[in-house]
């Protein structure tokens, strides 16, 4: 299961919760556009670039997704992705077609990352996709989400896709509303699909429109 996330949570009790996303305002986001054609502009959003993800980034992605591995419940991964197993999932994905890649890249430093993937095996499933977005802890309030998200979402316009669904842990009340900013609702909500750190967690599946649809 891909799910979304924006900070690692505490695993203990009665500890703060987590920080929201906090995105700079739009107003301080340069206009330009990321997708031209089929070729990516860079980006800029404050300090952050955004750009496709490239076999040299895999350290940096790996190790992002690893602290929510560790520390959160964000993700239902109990022990930490080996890179021989991350090298084999960045095969996944393509510079064009339903699933890609980017990352979010602060003065050289990979700050975060964003994915379209197969949301199920069988064919019949292939005009949905299944979307996943992961920070750095430190790169949060940055705008590198939403910078992410409008990457991603651009370069899908023009393929054969219907839906995106997002699956998200609950609770993470930043990641729904990052989600809910870029068009999707709530469509499911499944309790205690997981088990992480002793306890049981509920599920909630989110659905955006793509295609004519959903505007693009």
């Amino acid at each position: 299961m891909s799910t979304l996330k924006s900070c690692g949570c505490s695993r203990s009790a009665g500890r703060t919760p987590c920080r929201p996303w906090n995105d700079i305002p739009r107003s301080s986001i340069r206009s330009t556009p990321p997708i031209v054609g089929n070729r990516l502009v860079g980006v800029i959003h404050a300090p952050v670039q955004v750009r496709p993800a490239a076999a040299d980034d895999l350290v940096a992605i790996n190790g992002i997704y690893n602290h929510y591995v560790s520390d959160s419940h964000f993700t239902f991964d109990l022990e930490p992705v080996e890179m021989d197993v991350r090298r084999e999932w960045f095969g996944h994905y393509a510079s064009s077609g339903r699933y890609r890649l980017f990352v979010a890249v602060d003065e050289d430093e990979v700050v975060g990352y964003a994915s379209s993937s197969r949301f199920r095996p069988k064919p019949g499933y292939e005009t949905s996709v299944e979307t996943s977005i992961y920070l750095a802890p430190d790169a949060i309030g940055r705008g590198a989400g939403s910078r992410l998200y409008e990457t991603l979402f651009k370069s899908l316009e023009g393929e054969d896709l219907h839906r995106a669904y997002a699956g998200i842990a609950l609770p993470n009340p930043p990641s729904i509303e990052l989600h809910e900013r870029f068009g999707f609702k709530r469509v499911a909500l499944y309790t205690e699909q997981g088990r992480k750190f002793n306890r049981y967690w509920d599920v909630a599946w989110f659905e955006k429109p793509l295609g004519r649809e959903g505007g693009a």
